[in-house]
């Protein structure tokens, strides 16, 4: 008889399986309550916008007349577009050389910060602070007043007798100085590794000295593998974001794309079609190939990780 009042209790004060599932019901109203503001601006902000720019890609548009459709001559057109070849040529030696320099200089601080040095917190805050302010305009005019000819960069070498030039205003040098520039940014991924690092056990490293290896052999052997999955991450971060960059062309260019299109970043040229020249429904269109190629890059390393990712749960 204790046992059916029991029950009859959790029934009538809904403590029972019914009772949950009304708190349950409860609690994810609540949450979505909260999470409401955040779906509307999803759909009026962003995926609004990309499904209005997809139609406007197959049409000729202005921003001063209603759109035109013409079907897919802004495809052919980007077929024909030397300038726009040019652009994503710019791009990918931008993005294939400064992300790879960019993660292994992070790594290095990431490995340096990680011996437990004195004022461990300073150094972390000091070199992730470029990370907060590289894609700025304040910084990318400072980088210009760095490079220019009577910049700080001429002035240190002249000390040693050597000759600068106009780093931004050459076009050998003036793509190679923006790659500096991302370099530099290496904090956010730097606090990533570092992150990173902390997760290693221990033992592995008190086995590997046992065995008679040194740092370096332990950082190939233990630090390197069991770090591949946050290098992935990384690696994947920053080429979206690589593709992505043109404060630092824009300004450092001055809009124009630099000497002979040097520093003409795909960007850059998206944005001198779309609001310069007003030919919206191009600018779509080629708004819509960055996406697909930032989505097959993606893809491409999510494919290839299964050869060079290792996770430590696995048998």
């Amino acid at each position: 008889m204790s046992a059916i009042g029991e029950l009859r209790r959790m029934k009538d004060t809904g403590t029972g399986t019914a009772g949950t599932g009304v708190r349950q019901k409860k609690q994810n109203t609540v949450a979505y309550l909260f999470l409401l503001p955040w779906f509307i601006g999803l759909a009026l902000i962003t995926i609004g916008p990309m499904l209005a720019s997809l139609g406007l890609a197959f049409t000729k548009y202005n921003l001063l007349s209603p759109p035109k459709f013409i079907g897919t001559r802004n495809l052919e057109r980007m077929l024909e577009d030397e300038r726009l070849h040019h652009s994503l040529s710019v791009t990918f030696q931008y993005v294939f050389i400064s992300v790879p320099l960019q993660l292994a200089a992070a790594l290095a601080l990431a490995v340096l910060l990680d011996r437990g040095m004195r004022g461990l917190a300073f150094y972390r805050s000091a070199f992730y602070l470029p990370s907060l302010l590289g894609g700025s305009v304040a910084i990318a005019i400072l980088w210009r007043q760095l490079f220019g000819v009577d910049g700080l960069v001429n002035v240190v070498l002249a000390w040693f007798g050597i000759e600068g030039q106009g780093w931004i205003s050459s076009p050998d040098t003036a793509l190679g100085t923006l790659i500096l520039l991302n370099v530099w940014t290496f904090g956010a991924p730097m606090v990533i590794f570092l992150a990173g690092l902390r997760q290693i056990p221990s033992m592995y490293y008190e086995a590997a000295a046992v065995d008679g290896a040194n740092r370096w052999q332990q950082f190939w052997r233990i630090t390197l593998p069991m770090l591949t999955p946050i290098i992935f991450f990384n690696l994947v971060l920053q080429i979206i974001h690589a593709f992505q960059s043109f404060t630092q062309a824009f300004i450092v260019s001055g809009g124009s794309g630099g000497p002979v299109d040097s520093t003409l970043f795909y960007t850059l040229y998206l944005y001198q079609r779309g609001f310069a020249n007003l030919d919206m429904g191009y600018a779509s269109a080629m708004a819509w190939l960055l996406l697909l190629i930032i989505a097959a890059f993606t893809a491409i390393n999510f494919w290839a990780s299964k050869y060079w990712v290792f996770y430590d749960d696995e048998d």
